[in-house]
């Protein structure tokens, strides 16, 4: 698949099939994640994989409380707090795989640089067939003493990109975008 078409055929997969995701593809899509550019060349990211389908339900169920004692700016909408109360709905969508994605430490540019890393895990990702999908309803849960300790990421570490991969049932279709506003400023 050339890039372009990665690019524009990548979108949040949130139905997978029960297939585990080859250890091999992931090391693929870490080997691809931290080709991306750095500041300063700090390459800050640490990365955790968890296949642990009963750790992920914990994870999962203790997220959904944590967000609903501590909603964010946003989502308070009946739709949030409607999925987050319901105890079958799964944030990591029975993927069977998380890849977190932390900074090391925190330096002036590790949130962005975290952050591009996790743009090549997921087109890679698309590339060799698999989905993904950036959890942000995980990411303030991880950052709490407690999501640390299930991981066991440092005090240190800090969660960027909570991203699942699995095989998908489908590729959901492209989705119509906006026209980019663009300013220009040309010499004078």
């Amino acid at each position: 698949m050339k890039l372009a078409e990665a690019i524009y055929a990548r979108r949040a997969v949130r139905e997978f099939t029960s297939a585990p995701v080859d250890e091999d593809d992931v090391r693929k899509l870490i080997d691809a994640a931290i080709q991306a550019p750095s500041a300063v060349n700090e390459q800050p990211w640490d990365f955790c994989v968890v296949r642990d389908h009963a750790l992920l339900a914990e994870i999962s169920r203790e997220a959904k409380a944590y967000l609903m004692r501590n909603t964010p700016p946003g989502m308070e909408s009946g739709h949030f707090r409607h999925m987050l109360s319901d105890s079958n709905f799964d944030i990591f969508y029975s993927a069977p795989a998380l890849v977190l994605i932390s900074a090391a430490t925190a330096t002036p540019w590790a949130v962005e640089d975290c952050s591009l890393a996790a743009e090549n895990l997921m087109l890679a990702a698309r590339d060799l067939g698999l989905g993904t999908c950036w959890i942000g309803l995980a990411q303030s849960y991880l950052g709490t003493p407690d999501g640390r300790a299930k991981l066991g990421l440092s005090p240190s570490q800090i969660p960027v990109a909570p991203i699942i991969v699995g095989h998908p049932k489908a590729f959901p279709p492209p989705v119509t975008r906006e026209t980019a506003k663009i300013r220009w400023i040309d010499p004078k």
